[in-house]
């Protein structure tokens, strides 16, 4: 008899289901017991993925980063570069609600057993950001935006963007101040607050794909 083959998806399938119980009822739920059981498999098997319980979430949280970095960087640069700001906060919203279990571990800094980010894991986070670096910098090279210092606006833009997804994630957003409205209403702010025209913005959102905010 043949040895039995590796499953290669196996190791994908406990980082989904590791972080969707993280997400849901928090470090104390998470077991090697409780996921291999969940996910159809063997205690020995995470441990044969995962060193530790520590490396389990750490491959979380990197695996969280590296989709969000490939949703920012499908999206590609244009002539207009306010529209691109514009399409990477969309991105960016994207991501986190199509993978929203991995998105409430990637920021959260905390796990089974003391389990805590170190700035290594941090900077899987912060590389993300480069895309939307560079369209600001050409947003302000084309006098788009105010000149500055486009990392500080990128700072800016990712700390506003993230509350508002956060608050969405949660459930808080609601008719009439549901999470479009919001999302629209906040991403024009934030080009207008950058330096762009208001009617320059709102034309932007239309390119990227978001609807014009409302008043």
């Amino acid at each position: 008899m043949s040895p039995r083959q590796a499953d290669p998806g196996l190791g994908a399938r406990l980082v989904e289901e590791a972080a969707g119980i993280l997400a849901e009822e928090g470090p104390q739920a998470l077991t090697t017991r409780r996921l291999a059981a969940a996910v159809g498999t063997s205690t020995t098997a995470v441990y044969t993925h995962f060193g530790s319980m520590d490396d389990l979430v750490r491959a979380i949280v990197r695996e969280g980063f590296a989709r969000l970095d490939q949703r920012m960087g499908e999206v590609a640069a244009t002539g207009d570069p306010v529209a691109d700001v514009a399409a990477l906060g969309l991105a960016y919203r994207g991501n986190a609600l199509d993978h929203h279990y991995l998105y409430g571990v990637m920021f959260g800094g905390s796990g089974p057993g003391g389990f805590s980010l170190t700035d290594e894991d941090r900077q899987h986070g912060r590389y993300t950001l480069e895309p939307l670096v560079r369209a600001i910098t050409a947003a302000m090279e084309a006098g788009r935006f105010r000149a500055g210092d486009a990392r500080l606006v990128a700072h800016q833009m990712w700390i506003a963007l993230h509350g508002l997804v956060t608050l969405e994630l949660g459930g808080f957003l609601v008719p009439p101040y549901d999470a479009e409205h919001c999302f629209a209403a906040q991403v024009h702010g934030l080009l207008v607050g950058a330096g762009a025209a208001p009617e320059a913005a709102r034309s932007a959102l239309e390119r990227a794909g978001v609807p014009s905010p409302v008043g």
